[in-house]
């Protein structure tokens, strides 16, 4: 099982950039993103569930941030419109395959993780 990741890069304050996660090996019921900035535990950020394409928001990106299925190539995309410097962080995806919705906000129910991108939103 890999997840790649990518897609991130130093921007301003209000610009757009779209995140990519490849998964192969099998598929997952959800596929999530994660962040993590210096010093700062790992938060949740957003997640989709494959069937039915529902997805979930955590607060502080509801309305700028949508999370995005390509069943066909296996890959998530996390579009990030009207970024701020607080979104500056690490931004990984994480999969599991006997995850539940309870626990798709929580990082340490997930045992697979793509290696990281780094995004950087300046002022």
């Amino acid at each position: 099982v890999q997840l790649q990741a990518s897609g991130g890069g130093l921007v301003q304050a209000g610009d757009s950039l779209k995140l990519s996660c490849a998964a192969s090996g099998r598929t997952f019921r959800y596929i999530a993103w994660f962040r993590q900035a210096p010093g700062k535990e790992r938060e949740f950020v957003a997640a989709i569930r494959w069937s039915g394409g529902h997805t979930y928001y955590a607060d502080g990106v509801k309305g700028r941030f949508t999370i995005s299925g390509d069943n066909a190539k296996n890959t998530v995309y996390l579009l990030m419109n009207n970024l701020r410097p607080e979104d500056t962080a690490a931004y990984y995806c994480a999969a599991d395959p006997s995850i539940i919705l309870s626990s798709i906000r929580v990082a340490h129910s997930y045992n697979y993780w793509g290696q990281g991108t780094l995004v950087t939103v300046s002022s």
